[in-house]
């Protein structure tokens, strides 16, 4: 492995994660393994460690995708308080940096896709590095993955304007969904818990990451 990009590692854990309140021991420690630069197209790999979005160059969706910057992932990441046992849902994966990450923490991840070129190159790089408790399925993400549901966690990676409530229900009992809600500056991480034949939200924290499609809510007509 690349001793430049592991001292970049390094230093995007402890300048970014770190000092955003990240304590998580999982978390800090499959950040520092995951070979971020693997999961960014070719011209961006000098850039994978900023601390900010990087915009992926070819998907088939109209709408731009980003692999979301370190400190908003981690902290939604915990926030989720995925325990090594759990079967986390991943959804909107890109090309696989936070399955990956995700199948560091959990017992088996579902990497849910929408989009055909990020979903192959997704499947093509964990497996080349060996993440087999990851497995990429193609898919709306804002209607999850019933066939392997229910989930212990459910991680969406990105901004939405709705939780949807096909989401919601493939959560177990006890089950954990996070995201965040609104767009820009006007993001706030929530993190649904589901108990009993209900599900309640907690807002957690302010975030700007970059939307995901297909999460609009349904405009009512106004005569």
């Amino acid at each position: 492995m690349n001793a430049d990009f592991s001292e970049r590692r390094v230093k995007m854990v402890d300048g970014q994660v770190r000092t955003t309140d990240v304590t998580n021991a999982a978390i800090l420690s499959a950040m520092l393994s995951v070979p971020r630069e693997e999961f960014v197209d070719s011209a961006h790999r000098e850039l994978a460690y900023i601390d900010e979005d990087l915009r992926y160059a070819a998907t088939a969706d109209a709408e731009p995708r980003y692999l979301m910057e370190p400190s908003p992932f981690a902290k939604l990441a915990q926030l989720a308080e995925i325990q090594s046992s759990d079967f986390v849902l991943d959804v909107g994966c890109g090309t696989g940096y936070s399955a990956a990450v995700l199948s560091r923490i959990a017992s088996s991840v579902i990497a849910l896709e929408s989009d055909a070129i990020l979903s192959e190159r997704a499947a093509s790089t964990l497996s080349a590095l060996g993440y087999d408790n990851a497995v990429v399925v193609s898919g709306a993400l804002a209607a999850g993955y019933a066939a392997e549901a229910p989930y212990d966690v459910i991680f969406v990676g990105g901004a939405v304007e709705q939780v949807p409530e096909a989401l919601l229900s493939q959560l177990k009992q006890g089950g954990r969904l996070v995201a965040v809600e609104g767009y820009g500056n006007a993001g706030v991480a929530a993190v649904y818990l589901k108990n009993g034949a209900t599900v309640t939200p907690r807002k957690a924290f302010n975030a700007a990451v970059k939307p995901l499609p297909g999460f609009n809510r349904a405009r009512e007509f106004q005569f």
